[in-house]
């Protein structure tokens, strides 16, 4: 009695877990590997946008809303240019006439989101900075929670706290490495905008989850093109003229710029189709190496220190991502999904099932036809011999 209760016990822990197998074929399957592959890759768009950042910081430019500017732009002229030449439903008009409120405040909050967090650096420490930027997974977790029906298993909890683990072993390692850059002129006002640009980068990612699921990554980046080019713009003007005309234009800056924004743009391009494959919450959980990639750039290129936390938060990080992805999440758009595919089968094997009934009465019935003809045959002959 004790081994059934014990393996009742144990199926109830591996449910409530999401541990459904032990078996490493069936958890490390193709499309995880997948994932984390296009996840590694969006960190390392993210670490070109720092680097190139730095570079420019370190040649006394220092225009954020300029570089988010002509990202929106180029969203505009790609995305926002084919969203034009659609027809019905689809087609811009429509979607500007039914959604337009909509995507104007996906916009806004997006532009403020990357502003907010780049002004941060003027008044707080860089240490701050990435331990409050990871305010954005629980922060995403309760949206998605509400808003978008998400019910997350104990192992999700898990792998989260391990990611932020993770997290701190990096902040460690630059603390020993006395990479504690920033200003201190106001913390709490860095910190503050900080946690701002969490929340809004949180309402941000699930929108844009809830957009690339049910309508159309295209519409998503064609809108953000629009309304973003529209509200970075005029921030532009209002803020950063003169930082531009200061700026003494060559070769390198352009170059700079053109990096910048090309990792933007293909950031942005990417990332809705690593959403749509897992969530809002996996890709911020992917995003977290992207500081290590910046400073493993940074030991060849700004000659940083190094340190052994940095391989091991980035193996931490790494882990807890793999053990996050490894078990679904469940949403009502999967749940229905499913459903869709039962139904499917069950009409299948029921039209499977018709068709050998059908054909196994068709059989039958011409094993009947065979003996009635059979019979009718030896009575005739015994009629003749008579």
């Amino acid at each position: 009695m004790e081994e059934p209760v014990e393996e009742r016990l144990s199926g109830r822990w591996r449910a409530a877990c999401g541990l459904y197998s032990y078996n490493l074929k069936e958890v490390f399957t193709w499309r995880l590997l997948k994932t984390i592959a296009m996840g590694q890759a969006l960190s390392l768009l993210i670490c070109g946008t720092a680097v190139s950042c730095q570079y420019l910081a370190d040649a006394g430019v220092e225009t954020p809303m300029l570089q988010s500017f002509l990202n929106y732009v180029l969203l505009l002229l790609v995305y926002t240019s084919y969203l034009s030449t659609r027809k019905g439903n689809g087609k811009i008009l429509h979607i500007l006439k039914t959604k337009w409120w909509k995507y104007l405040l996906m916009g806004l909050t997006d532009v403020e989101a990357n502003y907010t967090v780049v002004k941060a650096y003027q008044y707080t420490t860089l240490t701050s900075i990435q331990l409050l930027d990871c305010f954005v997974i629980p922060v995403l977790m309760l949206l998605s929670r509400f808003l978008l029906k998400t019910r997350y298993r104990l192992v999700h909890f898990v792998a989260v706290a391990i990611c932020l683990l993770g997290v701190g072993a990096m902040v460690g390692a630059d603390l020993l490495a006395g990479r504690d850059q920033g200003s201190t002129s106001d913390v709490l006002l860095g910190d503050g905008l900080v946690l701002l640009s969490a929340v809004l980068y949180a309402v941000s990612n699930v929108c844009q989850e809830y957009t690339v699921k049910n309508l159309s990554r295209i519409e998503f980046l064609g809108m953000m093109g629009l309304f973003g080019t529209l509200i970075s713009g005029i921030q532009l003007a209002v803020l950063e003229t003169c930082a531009v005309k200061a700026i003494k234009w060559d070769l390198k800056i352009i170059t700079l710029f053109a990096v910048y924004v090309l990792c933007m743009y293909a950031l942005y391009s990417f990332m809705p189709i690593v959403v749509k494959m897992t969530s809002a919450t996996a890709v911020n959980l992917s995003l977290l190496t992207a500081d290590l990639f910046s400073l493993f750039c940074g030991l060849f290129l700004f000659h940083y220190t190094f340190s052994g936390l940095y391989i091991v938060s980035f193996v931490v990080i790494t882990a807890g991502f793999i053990m996050f992805n490894a078990v679904p999440t469940y949403s009502p758009t999967t749940e229905s999904d499913a459903r869709d595919a039962d139904f499917d089968s069950l009409v299948e094997a029921v039209a499977d099932q018709t068709a050998e009934t059908c054909s196994d009465r068709l059989l039958s019935s011409g094993s009947l036809l065979h003996l009635s003809d059979s019979v009718i045959m030896e009575e005739k002959q015994a009629a003749a011999t008579q």
